[in-house]
């Protein structure tokens, strides 16, 4: 590797990882814990969203998380931004650095995702930013330092998916756009460079799925954990994004939201595409009690776990990745 191959990476991991003010670390034992929470949908004032902070508060203080993730449609209804600040602040409650990607559903409230991304900047635990130049106000790379060290040991990506298809002709939900596509491979490749050419483990977090969600849970043959009870709400549109992740070769797994009636994970060509566990209230249409979904990541990189807590305390559907899904 050339010395001039090493400045360029270092270049774009200062840009992606500028403003960068939480440090998120391996704990000594040498794991992460992730809490994802999806499709809140919460509205202020109204009493059908307060088992979406029940769920955050039981969800939070059962596995102490290391990292919060908010994948989309957070909110839904007026006012948008004390209902928005309702969510966050019983997240911020305790002390734990989070990360919001917007969902289609957001910025139907009076708030853009500009000013959606702002509003979220001003919590001092926030770790959201989003690249300039590029479509979406969500889009940022995280660095996990290893646990005694700081040399970066895994890497979370998170996307914004957009909201809905702008080409005439095209209808239904948009795609991650070929500029984000182009930012990850860029990032990945900056970090693959700085890690001796040998890929970080990498984990990938966005709100809707990608039209690969449909092509796997169609294969009788995937390995399949988890609930399916609707036709997985995919883009008409392919931009090439799992393409890019298996090129790049650090993408492990895929978590979304959108569906509420889903929470399955299942194994596609060597990544999992995972739902998370919908974690609002009647607020909106939903088939599946509420919850969150929990991944655990190790610091060797080999494997990580995930499961789902609901906010009565019941535990589903826990699994090691990949060695749950190998056919014995």
């Amino acid at each position: 590797m050339t010395a001039r191959t090493i400045l360029t990476a270092l270049l774009v991991l200062t840009t992606a990882f500028a403003g960068l003010a939480q440090g998120l670390r391996f704990r000594p034992d040498g794991t992460f814990k992730i809490a994802q929470f999806t499709d809140t949908h919460y509205i202020h004032g109204d009493a059908r969203s307060d088992t979406a902070i029940k769920n955050i508060r039981h969800v939070m203080e059962a596995e102490q998380p290391d990292l919060v993730l908010l994948t989309g449609d957070i909110i839904y209804g007026k006012p948008a931004e004390q209902s928005y600040r309702d969510v966050l602040d019983a997240i911020a409650a305790y002390g734990v650095p989070f990360g919001v990607v917007f969902g289609n559903h957001d910025d139907e409230q009076g708030l853009d995702r500009a000013a959606l991304l702002r509003l979220t900047q001003s919590y001092p635990l926030n770790v959201t930013r989003t690249e300039p130049g590029i479509h979406g106000f969500s889009n940022y790379a995280l660095p996990i330092a290893g646990h005694a060290g700081p040399d970066t040991a895994a890497v979370i990506y998170c996307f914004d998916s957009n909201a809905y298809s702008q080409i005439n002709g095209i209808k239904g939900y948009d795609y991650i756009r070929g500029d984000q596509v182009e930012w990850y491979r860029r990032t990945s490749r900056a970090l693959t460079a700085a890690h001796g050419g040998t890929p970080l483990p990498a984990y990938a977090f966005f709100h809707i799925p990608l039209p690969e969600y449909s092509d796997a849970v169609a294969d009788e043959d995937a390995p399949f954990v988890g609930t399916r009870k609707e036709r997985p709400c995919v883009p008409a549109l392919n931009s090439g994004l799992f393409t890019a992740m298996k090129e790049c070769g650090d993408v492990r797994a895929t978590f979304v939201g959108h569906d509420h009636s889903n929470d399955y994970a299942v194994l596609w060509h060597g990544i999992l595409l995972a739902y998370g566990r919908f974690s609002g209230g009647n607020t909106v249409y939903n088939d599946l009690p509420n919850g969150a979904r929990l991944i655990e990541l190790y610091e060797d990189g080999q494997q990580f776990d995930t499961w789902v807590r609901l906010a009565d305390g019941q535990v589903l559907n826990r699994v090691t990745c990949p060695d749950s899904f190998l056919r014995k």
